[in-house]
């Protein structure tokens, strides 16, 4: 009978530590998905402007091919401006909905791939001055890496880009560079800046 109840006490006792271990995990998820949550704003916001993307672009080429030059600027003015008001309409509705689902998105992950004490380390890398320092730094690389790249490349990608344009004209029927009347093909024009 007492090897029973040491049994059972053995049982209950490694019960309340795996659950206590759980809890701790738990809440570490819960900590790391926090910190992420600029990154999952950032995400939010890339979706949004790239949603808004294609049509800032066509709208450019357009406002460059088809509205008469005196009537261009007021015209940027008035698509920049529902431009901003779709963004500022969707951006909220996207970044809550995409912090709300982080945490269901996420904890399995977390929770299959990382141990508590990976996690702890997580943590302490991604809140160590080391880490914020790099996390300042990263868009700077990106940019310097982004212009180096454009800048090499520029000579050999544009004239593919032109004859792109021009085919996909083609194959949809619609005026190209090389026919009457027609507007050349041109890059399109950086989408207007947000929020």
């Amino acid at each position: 009978m007492k090897k029973f109840k040491l049994a059972l006490l053995t049982v209950a006792l490694a019960g309340s530590s795996m659950a206590a271990t759980a809890q701790d995990k738990a809440a570490l998820i819960k900590q790391f998905i926090d910190v992420q949550r600029p990154g999952i704003e950032s995400l939010a916001r890339g979706l949004v402007e790239q949603s808004s993307s294609p049509i800032a672009q066509a709208g450019s080429q357009y406002l460059q091919t088809q509205v008469p030059e005196a009537k261009r600027e007021s015209a940027a003015k008035a698509a920049d401006a529902e431009l901003k008001k779709y963004f500022d309409d969707a951006y909220p509705i996207v970044r809550d909905k995409a912090v709300q689902l982080a945490p269901v998105a996420l904890t399995p992950l977390l929770e299959q791939n990382f141990t508590e004490e990976e996690l702890k380390q997580l943590l302490a890398w991604i809140n160590s001055p080391l880490s914020k320092k790099y996390q300042e730094l990263n868009p700077k690389m990106q940019t310097a890496l982004t212009e180096k790249l454009v800048t090499e490349t520029r000579a050999t990608i544009e004239p593919k880009m032109r004859a792109l344009d021009e085919n996909v004209a083609k194959a949809l029927g619609a005026p190209t560079g090389g026919q009457q009347g027609a507007a050349p093909a041109k890059a399109p024009a950086k989408a207007p800046a947000k929020k």
